[in-house]
């Protein structure tokens, strides 16, 4: 199993959304086909095909729990 394949099932099991790091959610939205802009500490996420933006901001070196559900 490739490491993008157990980030992705580390995410999608929920159980463990507090010890997310911040970087490997970057990694992986990045390896799924999303474009990054950054302003200030908002990372936004962006698709062609996705209407919606996903809008992302670190805690110390951690994904925020509500923001990876």
């Amino acid at each position: 199993m490739s490491q993008k394949e157990k980030l992705l099932l580390k995410i999608l099991s929920g159980t463990q959304d507090a010890s997310i790091q911040f970087s490997e959610l970057q990694k992986l939205l990045e390896m799924i086909g999303f474009s990054v802009r950054i302003k200030g500490d908002h990372f936004i996420y962006t698709k062609s095909d996705i209407e919606e933006i996903i809008n992302i901001q670190p805690k110390g070196n951690k994904a925020k729990p509500y923001q990876v559900k």
